[in-house]
This record gives C-alpha cells, sequence and structure tokens, in this order.
C-alpha cells in the first residue's frame, strides 16, 4: 500500500538470516511461510484438539474418555469412536446429550458448536435394541394384509361350520377386500420407493405396541364385515359407489402427498422443509392444512365406513 513515505518495505534480519519479517510481524523464509504456533509439536496446537468425556447419564460413571478429538468432528462422529469402545452399543443405540435428561443431540451438529469447552462433558443413555424405520413399516402394513384374508376366507378356526355360514358372501364384501387391500399393498409400496425417514431407527420394544394397533384393528373390522351374518348398506349400491369413489380420490391424494413430501429430500438431505402445492392439483390441500395425507387419509377412513356401514371402521 502507497502512503506518504512511499511503499512499505521488509526488512531484514541483521544475523544473515534468509528469512524476513512482514510488516505484520509474521516471518517468512525462502521454503515459504511459517507458522511456528501452529506447528503439531507445539503445546498450543495440541490444545487446539478437543477432549471428550462421556458418562453414564443415570450413575455418572465414566465409561469413555476421547483423546484429541478434532473441534469440528460430529456428533456421529464421536458415537462411531465410542462405539469402537463398546461394540454392544451401535451408534443407532445410543443418546447423547449434554445434560443427563437434556435432549439428545444430533448427528450432524458439530462439537465446537455445542457450549462446551475443550474438554467436553457428553452423557450416554443407552436406547435398547433398535430397528429400522423401513422394517418398522413393512411389518404394521403386511399384517393387516394377510390378517384380512383369514376373515374373508371364512376360515374355520373363525367363523366355525354353522350350515348358515355356507352362504355366499355380498358383492360389497369382495369390494371392501379390494380396497382394503389396496390400501395396505399402496402403503408397502410407499414404505420401499416413497418415504424417507428423518431417523433411522426406532426401539424394538414399540414394534409390539404398534403391531397390536394396526393388526388388532385390522382383525376387528374384518370380522364383521366378512361375517356370514353382515347386513348390506342401508342404501344400496349408490352408498356404496359413492364411497368407493371417494375412496379411491382420498388414496390418489394420500400418495400424492407422500410424494411431494418424498421430493422435499431427494438429496437424501435430513433438514425439515416446507411443503408447497405442486402442478398436481391433488396437493392444493397444503393451501388450506398442513399435514394434507393425513386429511386424504381420515377422507379414506370416512368412505370405507360409509361403503361398509360397518361400525369398527370407524
Amino acid at each position: 500500500m502507497l502512503g506518504a513515505a512511499g511503499p512499505r518495505r521488509l526488512s531484514t534480519i541483521s544475523n544473515g538470516d534468509p528469512r524476513s519479517v512482514t510488516p505484520m510481524g509474521f516471518m517468512t523464509s525462502q521454503k515459504g511461510c511459517s507458522w511456528p504456533w501452529l506447528d503439531k509439536s507445539t503445546s498450543l496446537y495440541r490444545r487446539s484438539k478437543s477432549q471428550v468425556e462421556i458418562l453414564d447419564w443415570k450413575t455418572k460413571k465414566q465409561l469413555c474418555f476421547l483423546d484429541k478429538v478434532e473441534p469440528h468432528a460430529t456428533i456421529r462422529e464421536i458415537r462411531l469412536m465410542f462405539h469402537k469402545s463398546y461394540p454392544q452399543w451401535y451408534p443407532a443405540r445410543q443418546s447423547i446429550r449434554l445434560k443427563p435428561k437434556g435432549k439428545a443431540l444430533r448427528d450432524e451438529e458439530i462439537l465446537q458448536n455445542l457450549p462446551v469447552g475443550t474438554t467436553a462433558t457428553l452423557y450416554f443413555k443407552d436406547l435398547g435394541p433398535q430397528i429400522g424405520w423401513t422394517m418398522v413399516f413393512l411389518i404394521e402394513y403386511a399384517g393387516p394384509l394377510f390378517i384380512y384374508f383369514l376373515f374373508y376366507f371364512r376360515m374355520p378356526f373363525v367363523y366355525g361350520l354353522d350350515e348358515r355360514f355356507t352362504s355366499r358372501p355380498h358383492p360389497v364384501v369382495n369390494l371392501a377386500c379390494i380396497c382394503h387391500s389396496f390400501h395396505y399393498i399402496k402403503r408397502l409400496i410407499e414404505t420401499v420407493f416413497v418415504h424417507r425417514f428423518s431417523h433411522g431407527t426406532m426401539p424394538l420394544r414399540n414394534i409390539v405396541k404398534n403391531c397390536l394397533y394396526y393388526w388388532g384393528f385390522a382383525a376387528w373390522l374384518a370380522y364383521y364385515i366378512n361375517h356370514p351374518l353382515y347386513t348390506p348398506p342401508s342404501y344400496g349400491q349408490k352408498q356404496i359407489n359413492i364411497a368407493v369413489i371417494m375412496f379411491l380420490l382420498c388414496e390418489a391424494g394420500n400418495f400424492s402427498i407422500h410424494v411431494a413430501l418424498s421430493d422435499l429430500r431427494r438429496d437424501g438431505s435430513k433438514i425439515r422443509k416446507i411443503p408447497y402445492p405442486t402442478k398436481n392439483p391433488f396437493t392444493w390441500l397444503f393451501f388450506f392444512v398442513s399435514c394434507p395425507n393425513y386429511t386424504y387419509e381420515v377422507g379414506a377412513w370416512i368412505s370405507f365406513t360409509v361403503m361398509t356401514q360397518c361400525v369398527p371402521v370407524i
């Protein structure tokens, strides 16, 4: 930079050392720039590394001490380091938090951005055995599909062998089986090809509760719809036709919303983005409600209720 006294010169060290001092005091040499305070052999460099102490969230007992952790390391990387010391606690099973009863830290959070010093104290909680969400959905949705058929085909161990139970089912019973199967086959296809999950796993113990819900309700409504003494809807074919049309429209809308939500994370990110209507008319419901997929889901089951005129369905 030119000033009144002319350009600023670099001075030379008097002892003949072929190094010079820049105006900012940085020392340079013929081999390039020298930063002695960042040399890996210095204590200052070593202090730039972080140390992570992991304690049990309940007993406060130290489980692991990680030395020389990069400040920009993510929680996911710390999970992997912890997993090396405790192979039985794979990353999905770990809940890492800043306080014993605090909120679990996300995988993408960076160590140096957390309110900790050079020695970070984190707390570990075992979440128990985990199961992937894709597998969870496949188990939940495959169950109702097959359970329904047990009642549809009137297995002897379900309704018995009474002579009154040998009559052919009403056509709406066949139609209900087709719609119910279509609903869960669609869900299975969406699980494999459409859905993107924010969390990779769920506690294995929850699968029992979830399956009791889906499988139990499927058995309850299937028992009455396929019962040999089942009576068809009061308003006949007109009621059935209107209900079927509404059911198919709601199923198409539900699928369209799931695709629109999936497209928000096409790049694989887990960032929560705000969905907006697209050119697909079924997505225009975003103008009125936040989660149209549930609106269509409720509509589908209301339509199925009208079609079958069966109380357990609603």
